[in-house]
């Protein structure tokens, strides 16, 4: 197998379907001495004459007969399904993508894409997972992940294409009763009031974290949790204050209970980017993926 060149397929085939060595070599673009050269290669590799001249042209031999549907098969394959221009249908297309998230991600994106799916593509599923930096850039790489949406500085590199897709801040969420809510959140209201802390692994919480602590800001951390999920509610029935990405006080913004406060500081501002490998880069299904959440989301 080895020493078997896969371009002589081309030449049996030829052979077969026009058993005329003229014929053959027109189809081929290649003069009559070099089809014939290439018919010896083929025999002395087979190990059979495989064509013979006959009255009317090229006749093949008992062993050109056994192999021909397979030789036509391994051709038919290529041309099929390599040579072909993958093509993907949102009508009608089963296919599953995995897109990477954070639960902000999910909160964030989710409602919307789900939405516009269900009317453009109802066949197409969507599973998030929640990876670390270097779980996702390597998931990414092996095609387990299609797709990577969020502020995620980590994935870099030349392998990595990458869509902004906004720029959001952070913004203070406090509950309706608390008595800040009816005032300018001040540096001072800030720092004196009880605030509920998210710790977790997010470089977007990562940001407010660096900045109170570069600028030597110190507040009053009553709560501290991994979650998102519960500041809403626990801010929402106590006279507690959290700092958020916009994205959370962008969902919550129309809660009765909750109410929305500008922080008294200049927060860094960060980007919404979707991420993809290269390896993804030309897939039709993950190109439509991308341009619908630049669509959507796109700013």
């Amino acid at each position: 197998m080895d020493q078997f060149d896969l371009n002589l397929m081309r030449i049996f085939d030829a052979l077969w379907r026009h058993r005329h060595l003229g014929k053959a070599a027109e189809e081929l673009r290649l003069s009559q001495p070099a089809l014939s050269h290439a018919l010896k290669r083929l025999r002395e590799q087979v190990g059979d004459a495989l064509f013979v001249k006959a009255h009317a042209g090229m006749q093949p031999s008992a062993r050109a007969v056994d192999i021909a549907p397979v030789i036509q098969g391994m051709l038919a394959e290529v041309r099929e399904r390599i040579l072909v221009t993958p093509q993907f249908d949102p009508p009608s297309s089963k296919r599953t993508f995995t897109v990477a998230m954070s639960d902000i991600g999910e909160l964030t994106f989710l409602p919307r894409l789900l939405r516009h799916l269900a009317g453009v593509a109802p066949r197409v599923s969507v599973v998030t997972v929640s990876l670390s930096p270097r779980e996702l850039g390597e998931s990414l790489q092996r095609g387990e992940v299609d797709l990577a949406m969020g502020h995620l500085p980590d994935l870099a590199g030349t392998d990595m294409y990458q869509q902004r897709l906004f720029t959001h801040g952070f913004v203070c969420l406090t509950g309706r009763h608390n008595p800040l809510a009816a005032r300018r959140l001040t540096r001072e209201r800030y720092c004196r009031a009880a605030h509920a802390v998210v710790q977790s692994e997010s470089r977007t919480h990562d940001l407010v974290e660096r900045y109170l602590r570069e600028n030597g800001i110190q507040r009053n951390a009553q709560l501290r949790c991994p979650h998102f999920l519960s500041i809403p509610q626990v801010v929402g029935a106590t006279d507690l204050i959290a700092t958020v990405s916009q994205s959370i006080g962008e969902a919550y913004a129309d809660h009765s209970e909750l109410r929305l406060l500008a922080p008294p500081f200049d927060f860094p501002r960060y980007d919404v980017k979707q991420h993809w490998h290269r390896s993804q880069h030309g897939d039709p299904g993950n190109q439509w993926l991308r341009g619908v959440n630049m669509a959507l989301f796109g700013k």
